[in-house]
C-alpha cells in the first residue's frame, strides 16, 4: 500500500467518524425549534424523527430541509445501523432505531380529514403564502394508507401542508428494507421486535397496493414509472417474502413474492437497447424510448442498485446493463462538469443526477459520487465472494476498463476465473477513486452539503445534508466488507 492510498484510508476513517456524529445531530433533534412564521408553525422535532438537514434555512438562499423525509430517514436509519454494527457508534444508539420505529408507526396513522376538522387551516397562514399551500381537497384525501405516500412530514409528526411532489412510493419500500436489517441487532429485536413487525407489514402492504401505479420520482420532479422506485419495491417485496415466511405469515409472503416477480419484468422494460443503459423513468404510456431525453440517463439507477442490495443477477452490481449505465454516467459528467476536466489521476469523476440538472447549482452531489463508490465496493465484494460475473456486449468495455485490458480480450460468457481476483482489486481501487474525489471537494470542516459546484467544487444547496453523511457511512461499510472478502479469498 503506497503513501497516497494510506493517506486516503486515514482520511476516510476520520471522515467516517465525523459523518456518524454529524448524522446524529439530525436524529431525535428534540433540542431544536423550527419556526415557519408565514405558516404559523413552531416545530419541535419528536423522538424518532430524522431531519433531512438540521439547518435553519428558509430558501435564503439555502433550502428548508427541516422535515422528516420518508426516503432520507430510511437511508439514514440504515446507515445508523451500520455505524452501530461497525462499532463506530456506541451500542446504546440503538435506542434511536427503536424511537424511529415508534415515530414511523405514528406517521402511518396520519389522517387528513381529522387534521382539517381541528380547524385553523388555512386561517393561520399569511395571505402572501397561501399560494404555496395544498388544497383542502388534497389533504382530505389523506386517508387509509395514503399517509405512507406523503414523501415528507413535519418533524413533530404532523402533516406537511406545503405543495410538493406527491405521491412518492419508494419511501415505504426503503423503510421496509431498513427495518428488516435492524433485526440483525439483538438489542433492537429485544426492544422493538413487535412494533417493527407491525411497521414492516404496513410498508409491505402499501407497496403491494401501489407498485402498479405511477408516482413522483426520488428527485420529486416528475410523475411516471421510475427505476429507483421499482427496484427498491422489488427488493423490499422479495426480502419481505422471505422474512415473513420465516415468521409464519405465509399468505402475505406469497403475495409479496408474486409481486416481486412481476416487478422484475417491469424493471426489464427500462433497458434502452439503443443507448445500452437502464432508463431512469418510463412515462405512463411509454412503449419505447422515454419522452424526455435528458432524463434517460439518471444516477437514480445506480442509487437504486445500492439501496436494493441485490447481490447477483439482473438489476444488481454484476448486471452487465447496470455496469454499462454507470460507465455512461461517468462519461456524461466527465464531459459536462468543469471540475472533472484535468482532474488528478487518482480521482474518478464527480457525479451529479442527470444531464441539464438546474436545481440550485445543478452540480455534483455527494450522495451520487458516494453511491458510485459504494457500487464499486459491492462489485469488489461480489467478485471476491464468487458471484457469477457475466461478460456481455454492454459490460465488456466497463470491465475491460477496470481490468486495464483490451476489450477484445474478454470473451462473452462467465468471466474467466483467473480474472476474478484482479477484478475485485480493480473495483476496490475504483471505489477508492470516487472516495478521493469526495475528499477533494470536502471542506476542511468535514461538513457535507447536498451539492458541490460543477464549476469550482464549492459546496452548495442544503448544508449538513443527512443523506450525504449516511451515504458516506454506507460506502465506508461496503468498502470494509469488500476488503475483508478480498483478504479472505487471498488467504484461502
Amino acid at each position: 500500500m503506497n503513501q497516497e492510498q494510506n493517506g486516503l484510508l486515514e482520511w476516510t476513517r476520520k471522515q467516517h467518524r465525523f459523518c456518524a456524529k454529524a448524522m446524529l445531530r439530525a436524529i431525535s433533534a428534540t433540542s431544536l425549534v423550527k419556526r415557519r412564521l408565514a405558516l404559523g408553525q413552531t416545530i419541535h422535532p419528536a423522538r424518532g424523527s430524522i431531519l433531512a438537514s438540521p439547518e435553519m434555512a428558509a430558501y435564503d438562499p439555502n433550502p428548508d430541509y427541516f422535515f422528516h423525509w420518508l426516503r432520507d430517514s430510511a437511508i439514514a436509519a440504515d446507515a445508523l445501523r451500520e455505524a452501530i454494527e461497525g462499532k463506530t457508534l456506541d451500542p446504546s444508539e440503538v435506542q434511536h432505531l427503536v424511537d424511529f420505529v415508534a415515530f414511523s408507526l405514528k406517521l402511518c396513522q396520519l389522517d387528513g380529514p381529522s387534521f382539517l376538522q381541528r380547524g385553523g387551516y388555512p386561517e393561520t397562514v399569511e395571505p402572501s403564502f397561501l399560494q404555496h399551500l395544498r388544497a383542502r381537497a388534497e389533504i382530505a384525501a389523506i386517508a387509509g394508507d395514503r399517509a405512507l405516500g406523503e414523501a415528507r412530514y413535519n418533524a413533530d409528526g404532523s402533516l406537511d401542508v406545503l405543495k410538493w411532489g406527491r405521491p412518492q412510493d419508494d419511501g415505504p419500500a426503503l423503510r421496509a428494507l431498513a427495518v428488516m436489517r435492524f433485526f440483525s441487532l439483538d438489542a433492537f429485536r429485544a426492544r422493538a421486535g413487535e412494533p417493527a413487525l407491525a411497521l414492516l407489514r404496513d410498508d409491505l402492504d402499501y407497496t403491494l397496493s401501489h407498485w402498479r401505479l405511477p408516482c413522483c420520482d426520488l428527485w420529486e420532479e416528475c410523475i411516471g414509472f421510475h427505476y429507483h422506485t421499482r427496484l427498491v419495491q422489488q427488493a423490499a417485496l422479495a426480502e419481505g417474502a422471505k422474512f415473513l415466511t420465516a415468521r409464519g405469515d405465509t399468505m402475505r409472503a406469497a403475495a409479496c413474492a408474486a409481486a416481486a416477480v412481476a416487478l422484475l419484468a417491469e424493471l426489464d422494460r427500462h433497458f434502452d437497447p439503443e443507448d445500452g443503459v437502464y432508463r431512469g423513468r418510463l412515462t405512463e404510456t411509454d412503449a419505447g424510448r422515454d419522452a424526455s431525453p435528458p432524463r434517460r440517463l439518471d444516477i437514480a439507477v445506480i442509487l437504486a442498485t445500492v439501496h436494493a442490495g441485490r447481490r447477483a443477477g439482473p438489476h444488481s452490481v454484476v448486471d452487465p446493463k447496470t455496469l454499462a449505465t454507470l460507465a455512461a454516467l461517468e462519461r456524461l459528467f466527465e464531459k459536462e462538469y468543469r471540475i472533472n476536466h484535468g482532474r488528478p489521476a487518482n480521482c474518478a469523476p464527480a457525479l451529479g443526477r442527470y444531464a441539464g440538472d438546474s436545481y440550485f447549482s445543478g452540480g455534483a452531489y455527494y450522495f451520487s459520487t458516494l453511491g458510485a463508490a459504494q457500487f464499486c465496493f459491492l462489485l469488489a465484494q461480489a467478485a471476491a465472494e464468487g458471484e457469477e460475473i457475466v461478460v456481455a456486449e454492454q459490460s465488456r468495455a466497463p470491465l475491460a476498463a477496470l481490468l486495464q485490458a483490451p476489450a477484445e480480450s474478454l470473451a462473452n460468457g462467465t468471466l474467466a476465473e483467473e480474472l476474478r481476483e484482479p477484478l475485485a482489486a480493480a473495483a476496490l481501487r475504483r471505489g477508492d477513486m470516487f472516495l478521493a474525489t469526495v475528499r477533494r471537494f470536502t471542506p476542511a470542516s468535514r461538513e457535507l452539503a447536498e451539492q458541490f459546484s460543477q464549476y469550482d467544487g464549492t459546496p452548495t444547496s442544503a448544508d449538513n445534508l443527512t443523506w450525504s453523511y449516511a451515504c458516506f457511512i454506507l460506502a465506508h461499510a461496503a468498502r470494509r466488507r469488500a476488503a475483508r472478502a478480498i483478504d479472505a479469498r487471498n488467504d484461502s
